[in-house]
């Protein structure tokens, strides 16, 4: 048995939205062993930390990560342990690294090393979501706790590669079968990339016939939708539509409703969601209290140039005839990449790029690089020449947020927090190591968007039922000991778009299965985490394989 620890005056906000309330709380064994009333003799322990004035709160849940290869090539993992998070949904938007085959793994390590990197050197000794999972536990361990999404992009890869139409039935049983199994060895659910190259491709068919299996597995679907421009609201609808065809549970990835366009129309998204939910949906959805978008910059090409993989679409960009095209699309008509809305390169800022030589390029945008260019007119050219020049890897932010939006979405009660974050590039988009405390600083403190207990149970309570956590999300006798400690007077992000990583402010204390990650808010090298798997009956335990 290892040595129980108190933590001796906390405000407890427990992760239900439930009002706060002081208590001297026991970790011992990876557990909360003990809640009990503040300065009473119930709370024994080998030692004590006088945690008076502090918000003690379940680990934040980031239900949106990209830390699916970070987790393991940089195993201290500050940007997210330094916020308080203790668990990362992976497996997003449709496209990482289980299941693969050989050939499909490294078409995936090109398409999204602009989300993750590539790092050299690095031992793909995996296949299967199970040999992934198990990967995430051997060696040293991982920083934060991991679940994992089956990514139906790579499944349809494996069996489709990039062609652009519907599976056999042969194939689409194919795909169920792959589904079937990473989820059996672990997986809760599955992510749609259905602005990504080749899940693009699927029908509202494929998508509720591979969602029939994850439901009767008892997992749930999260989904990167068609658009997030003009089709914004049609494409939400779409997705409520295949959850409610499939009776699976659906999760909505980043719906920020951005972009021009929407400007205003975050109401008509959540009267969409309440009257589906009214209707007996089971729906959630996930955001980041930020402005810009972040993805890479070959996102924005129409989806038909990677019928052929990373390598067509250079060999396109290298065509005049296949540029004239793709450019009236991006700039006239607005391409399915740009969500339908003709692009804005003064909007478009290059945030990373994979040649150091074109480090120059990193904090302007694309406007900005014609004009300096003496090609003010000329934007696209200097678009196609840099996603050459880096064989695709270059990362952006996207300038089309609307604050109005942010702020009405966060407050809907089926809301949970979601980084979105890529942790790779020259400068990140800082809600990598700034989400969680910007939500509780700025969004909750400053703003008073939400109540300090509503604020916490979105990032924690909420996150665990749509994972069906079994004994993580809140603060519970039994419960494992993932825990954050913070200063509500002081908690805040610092991460800028100049100096994204900077850890955040006022996060005092982090534990995680235990063991403390953070002290006193400093790192202490340890990492506790472990993968997370779905049981037999569609929970997710404490980490044994099913």
């Amino acid at each position: 048995m290892s040595a129980s620890l108190a933590l001796r005056g906390a405000t407890v906000v427990d992760g239900t939205g439930a009002p706060r309330y002081r208590a001297d709380v026991v970790i011992a064994d990876g557990r909360i062993a003990e809640i009990a009333t503040a300065g009473s003799d119930r709370a024994a322990a080998d030692r004590s930390i006088d945690v008076t004035g502090l918000v003690l709160a379940p680990g934040f849940i980031d239900m949106h990560a990209h830390s699916d290869l970070a987790l393991l090539a940089e195993p201290e993992h500050l940007a997210k342990v330094g916020q308080g998070v203790t668990l990362e949904l992976l497996g997003q938007d449709g496209l990482s690294y289980a299941p693969v085959d050989d050939v499909t793994l490294e078409h995936i390590r090109r398409q999204i090393a602009g989300w993750n990197g590539d790092p050299a050197g690095f031992d793909w000794n995996w296949r299967s979501v199970g040999e992934y999972l198990d990967r995430l536990d051997s060696g040293a361990g991982i920083a934060t706790n991991a679940a994992y999404l089956v990514p139906h992009g790579s499944v349809r890869m494996l069996v489709l590669g990039y062609d652009d139409r519907e599976p056999t039935e042969d194939e689409l049983e194919r795909m169920r079968e792959l589904i079937r199994v990473g989820m059996t060895e672990g997986a809760v659910g599955i992510s749609f990339g259905l602005g990504y190259t080749p899940g693009m491709y699927a029908t509202s068919g494929e998508l509720t016939d591979v969602c029939r299996t994850v439901g009767e597995l008892g997992g749930f679907f999260a989904t990167h939708h068609r658009s997030y421009g003009a089709g914004a609201l049609e494409a939400y609808s779409e997705m409520i539509d295949v959850s409610r065809a499939a009776g699976c549970p659906v999760h909505l990835s980043h719906a920020t409703m951005n972009f021009g366009v929407n400007r205003g129309r975050a109401g008509a998204l959540l009267a969409l969601l309440d009257s589906a939910i009214a209707d007996g949906c089971d729906i959630t959805l996930d955001t980041y209290p930020y402005l810009p978008g972040s993805t890479t910059l070959a996102a924005l090409l129409p989806g038909w140039t990677s019928a052929e993989g990373p390598d067509g679409i250079l060999r396109l960009l290298a065509d005049p005839a296949a540029c004239a095209r793709i450019r009236e699309q991006m700039e006239i008509r607005g391409a399915d990449g740009c969500h339908g809305v003709p692009v804005d390169w003064a909007t478009v800022q290059i945030s990373g790029v994979g040649d150091t030589a074109l480090n120059d390029k990193v904090g302007r945008t694309v406007a900005e690089l014609a004009r300096a260019a003496g090609r003010a007119g000329d934007a696209f050219e200097v678009y196609r020449e840099l996603l050459i020049a880096d064989s695709l890897a270059t990362t952006i932010l996207h300038h089309a947020g609307h604050e109005e939006n942010v702020r009405a979405i966060m407050r809907h009660p089926a809301h949970t927090g979601g980084s979105d974050g890529l942790l790779v590039g020259t400068r990140p988009h800082p809600r990598a190591w700034g989400t969680f405390p910007r939500y509780l600083g700025r969004y909750s403190r400053e703003l008073g968007v939400l109540g300090l207990e509503e604020c916490v149970s979105h990032l924690t309570g909420n996150a665990a039922r749509r994972l069906r956590l079994r004994d993580r999300g809140l603060i519970r006798q039994g419960y494992a000991a993932d825990l954050v400690l913070f200063d509500p007077e002081t908690v805040r992000d610092v991460a800028t778009y100049e100096q994204p990583r900077q850890q955040a402010k006022g996060i005092e204390h982090v534990f995680i299965n235990g063991v403390a990650v953070i002290a006193e808010g400093r790192h202490t090298g340890a990492l506790a985490g472990r993968a997370l798997r779905r049981a037999e009956d569609g929970r997710v335990g404490t980490g044994e394989k099913p």
